[in-house]
């Protein structure tokens, strides 16, 4: 088990698409031509929802461990700290205010950390170029991948 990742069933609907059910999270779901797609959009789907939840401070339920035929699906990197972090304050009782005077900063810095619209700014600019780079395999890049070997 995984703070960062709830357990999920994958399954091949009627369709051919692949399924994604939580179990943790009984109303996220999502679905995806291969597994790839299903893969990506059930990470969307946990980022939507862990995002309301924490937008509407909410109970976010904890993971539990993955059994026979499920596979964990990772909470998105630029949601997962601000996750530990709300989890954190909840399990101390700490409020922002007292977790703003515990840092020396204003309350407004504090409720920042925790928003979870304030970094997708950098999640779009930066993790979604980086995430389709990585998949590209351009003429370039493996041009400049033999020239490292050759040379």
């Amino acid at each position: 088990m995984s703070a960062f990742a709830y357990p999920a069933r994958f399954t091949a609907g009627s369709d051919g698409r692949v399924l994604v059910e939580f179990v943790d999270l009984a109303r996220v779901a999502a679905d995806g031509k291969d597994d790839r797609e299903a893969i990506e959009e059930a990470m969307d789907a946990l980022e939507s929802d862990l995002s309301i939840r924490l937008s509407r401070r909410e109970e976010v339920p904890t993971p539990s461990a993955a059994r026979h035929g499920q596979r964990l699906v990772p909470v998105p990197l630029w949601l997962a700290p601000k996750l530990a972090l709300y989890l954190a304050m909840r399990d101390q009782q700490i409020n922002n205010s007292e977790l703003a005077r515990r840092l020396g900063v204003h309350e407004r810095v504090v409720r920042r950390m925790l928003d979870p619209l304030a970094f997708r700014l950098l999640r779009d600019n930066v993790f979604r170029p980086l995430t389709v780079l990585r998949r590209a395999e351009t003429p370039v890049s493996t041009a400049r991948q033999g020239a490292k070997h050759r040379g």
